[in-house]
Protein backbone atom coordinates (compact mmCIF):
# COMPACT_ATOMS: atom_id res chain seq x y z
CA UNK A 1 0.00 0.00 0.00
CA UNK A 2 1.08 3.72 -1.19
CA UNK A 3 -0.20 6.85 0.45
CA UNK A 4 -0.04 9.64 -0.85
CA UNK A 5 2.32 12.66 1.51
CA UNK A 6 0.18 13.92 3.95
CA UNK A 7 0.38 15.03 7.79
CA UNK A 8 -1.36 14.01 10.87
CA UNK A 9 -1.53 14.24 14.73
CA UNK A 10 -0.10 11.40 17.04
CA UNK A 11 -3.18 10.59 18.75
CA UNK A 12 -1.61 8.94 21.74
CA UNK A 13 2.46 8.39 22.19
CA UNK A 14 3.55 6.18 19.28
CA UNK A 15 6.51 3.16 18.86
CA UNK A 16 9.10 4.23 16.08
CA UNK A 17 12.54 3.65 15.35
CA UNK A 18 15.36 6.26 13.90
CA UNK A 19 16.11 6.01 10.32
CA UNK A 20 18.88 5.31 9.45
CA UNK A 21 20.07 3.73 12.51
CA UNK A 22 16.86 1.98 13.76
CA UNK A 23 17.35 3.03 17.37
CA UNK A 24 14.30 2.76 19.19
CA UNK A 25 12.00 6.51 19.84
CA UNK A 26 8.70 7.56 20.47
CA UNK A 27 6.80 9.97 18.63
CA UNK A 28 5.03 11.95 21.69
CA UNK A 29 1.17 12.19 21.60
CA UNK A 30 -0.18 15.86 20.18
CA UNK A 31 3.09 15.72 17.55
CA UNK A 32 2.66 16.27 13.97
CA UNK A 33 3.79 14.00 11.75
CA UNK A 34 4.00 13.17 7.84
CA UNK A 35 3.60 10.37 6.89
CA UNK A 36 5.99 9.87 3.43
CA UNK A 37 5.38 6.21 2.55
CA UNK A 38 3.52 3.57 3.56
CA UNK A 39 4.79 0.16 2.27
CA UNK A 40 4.30 -3.37 3.55
CA UNK A 41 2.20 -2.32 6.45
CA UNK A 42 5.10 0.20 7.75
CA UNK A 43 5.23 3.69 7.59
CA UNK A 44 8.16 6.13 7.30
CA UNK A 45 7.48 9.14 8.74
CA UNK A 46 9.22 12.79 9.35
CA UNK A 47 9.22 14.77 12.54
CA UNK A 48 10.83 17.14 13.55
CA UNK A 49 12.57 16.69 10.56
CA UNK A 50 13.52 13.65 11.66
CA UNK A 51 12.87 10.38 9.58
CA UNK A 52 11.71 7.73 11.39
CA UNK A 53 9.44 4.10 10.63
CA UNK A 54 6.70 2.99 12.32
CA UNK A 55 5.50 -0.21 12.24
CA UNK A 56 1.83 -0.77 11.22
CA UNK A 57 0.79 -2.83 14.46
CA UNK A 58 1.60 0.71 15.98
CA UNK A 59 -0.30 2.95 13.36
CA UNK A 60 -3.67 3.46 15.04
CA UNK A 61 -1.56 5.44 17.54
CA UNK A 62 -1.51 8.13 14.69
CA UNK A 63 -4.97 8.03 13.51
CA UNK A 64 -4.47 5.21 10.73
CA UNK A 65 -5.45 1.72 10.43
CA UNK A 66 -3.40 -0.82 12.40
CA UNK A 67 -2.31 -3.73 10.59
CA UNK A 68 -3.09 -6.97 12.65
CA UNK A 69 -0.01 -9.54 13.35
CA UNK A 70 -1.46 -12.60 15.28
CA UNK A 71 -0.44 -15.95 16.85
CA UNK A 72 -1.62 -18.69 17.93
CA UNK A 73 0.02 -19.50 21.29
CA UNK A 74 0.00 -23.37 20.95
CA UNK A 75 0.44 -24.02 24.59
CA UNK A 76 3.52 -25.84 24.75
CA UNK A 77 5.63 -23.01 25.91
CA UNK A 78 7.92 -23.39 22.35
CA UNK A 79 8.68 -21.33 20.08
CA UNK A 80 7.96 -22.55 16.68
CA UNK A 81 9.82 -21.73 14.14
CA UNK A 82 6.54 -21.65 11.53
CA UNK A 83 5.81 -18.73 13.54
CA UNK A 84 9.17 -17.01 13.57
CA UNK A 85 8.35 -17.01 9.62
CA UNK A 86 5.13 -15.77 9.79
CA UNK A 87 6.51 -13.03 11.15
CA UNK A 88 9.33 -12.49 9.08
CA UNK A 89 6.69 -12.42 5.65
CA UNK A 90 4.91 -9.30 7.15
CA UNK A 91 8.10 -7.85 6.43
CA UNK A 92 8.92 -6.27 3.70
CA UNK A 93 12.21 -4.00 2.33
CA UNK A 94 11.28 -0.38 1.97
CA UNK A 95 12.45 -0.03 -1.43
CA UNK A 96 11.17 -3.56 -2.83
CA UNK A 97 7.58 -4.78 -2.14
CA UNK A 98 8.67 -7.93 -1.47
CA UNK A 99 8.61 -10.01 2.17
CA UNK A 100 12.19 -10.48 3.09
CA UNK A 101 11.58 -14.54 3.44
CA UNK A 102 10.75 -14.85 -0.45
CA UNK A 103 13.29 -11.95 -1.49
CA UNK A 104 15.67 -14.58 0.02
CA UNK A 105 17.63 -12.12 2.60
CA UNK A 106 16.79 -14.63 5.34
CA UNK A 107 20.05 -17.16 5.53
CA UNK A 108 18.59 -19.32 8.75
CA UNK A 109 16.22 -19.09 11.78
CA UNK A 110 18.37 -20.74 15.21
CA UNK A 111 16.04 -21.10 18.43
CA UNK A 112 17.92 -21.98 21.50
CA UNK A 113 15.63 -22.15 24.54
CA UNK A 114 12.92 -19.47 23.02
CA UNK A 115 15.90 -17.44 22.46
CA UNK A 116 15.48 -16.50 18.39
CA UNK A 117 18.74 -15.93 16.01
CA UNK A 118 17.89 -14.35 12.53
CA UNK A 119 20.46 -14.94 10.47
CA UNK A 120 19.76 -12.44 6.77
CA UNK A 121 21.56 -10.66 4.70
CA UNK A 122 20.67 -7.64 2.54
CA UNK A 123 20.31 -6.82 -1.05
CA UNK A 124 23.61 -4.93 -0.94
CA UNK A 125 26.14 -4.31 2.02
CA UNK A 126 25.94 -0.60 1.63
CA UNK A 127 21.92 -0.82 2.23
CA UNK A 128 21.42 2.56 3.96
CA UNK A 129 17.81 0.90 5.65
CA UNK A 130 19.90 -2.11 6.85
CA UNK A 131 19.90 -0.96 10.54
CA UNK A 132 15.80 -0.71 9.88
CA UNK A 133 15.41 -4.20 8.40
CA UNK A 134 16.92 -5.39 11.38
CA UNK A 135 14.65 -3.33 13.44
CA UNK A 136 11.84 -4.65 11.78
CA UNK A 137 12.89 -8.26 12.20
CA UNK A 138 13.31 -7.92 15.99
CA UNK A 139 10.15 -6.07 16.61
CA UNK A 140 8.00 -8.26 14.67
CA UNK A 141 9.80 -11.69 15.52
CA UNK A 142 9.32 -10.58 19.48
CA UNK A 143 5.30 -10.56 18.54
CA UNK A 144 5.85 -14.66 18.28
CA UNK A 145 4.81 -16.34 21.42
CA UNK A 146 7.00 -17.34 23.60
CA UNK A 147 10.39 -15.69 22.18
CA UNK A 148 12.17 -13.99 24.64
CA UNK A 149 14.73 -12.79 22.92
CA UNK A 150 15.52 -11.72 19.06
CA UNK A 151 18.88 -11.44 18.13
CA UNK A 152 19.84 -10.14 14.51
CA UNK A 153 23.10 -11.54 12.47
CA UNK A 154 24.16 -9.82 9.23
CA UNK A 155 26.09 -12.13 6.80
CA UNK A 156 27.03 -11.14 3.34
CA UNK A 157 28.55 -14.26 2.52
CA UNK A 158 27.12 -15.36 -0.05
CA UNK A 159 26.59 -12.36 -1.32
CA UNK A 160 22.27 -11.58 -1.85
CA UNK A 161 21.52 -12.23 -5.45
CA UNK A 162 18.33 -12.37 -7.25
CA UNK A 163 18.25 -16.15 -7.71
CA UNK A 164 17.56 -16.06 -4.00
CA UNK A 165 14.46 -14.65 -4.75
CA UNK A 166 11.05 -17.25 -4.77
CA UNK A 167 9.64 -17.83 -8.48
CA UNK A 168 6.62 -15.71 -7.21
CA UNK A 169 8.38 -13.32 -5.92
CA UNK A 170 10.58 -12.63 -8.95
CA UNK A 171 7.32 -12.63 -11.25
CA UNK A 172 5.80 -9.79 -9.01
CA UNK A 173 9.54 -7.88 -9.42
CA UNK A 174 9.60 -8.55 -13.03
CA UNK A 175 12.16 -10.42 -12.88
CA UNK A 176 11.49 -13.74 -14.91
CA UNK A 177 11.50 -13.63 -18.34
Amino acid sequence: MSIERRMVVANENCPARMVPSGTPTTISAGTFVTINQALGGNYTVTVNGNMMRVDGTDAAALGLEAESITFTDPGDDQVHEDQIEQALRTIFDPEIPINLLDLGLIYGIDINNNDVTIRMTLTAPTCGMGPVLVSDVKYRVAKVPNVTSVEVELVFDPPWSRDMMTEEAQLEAGLFF
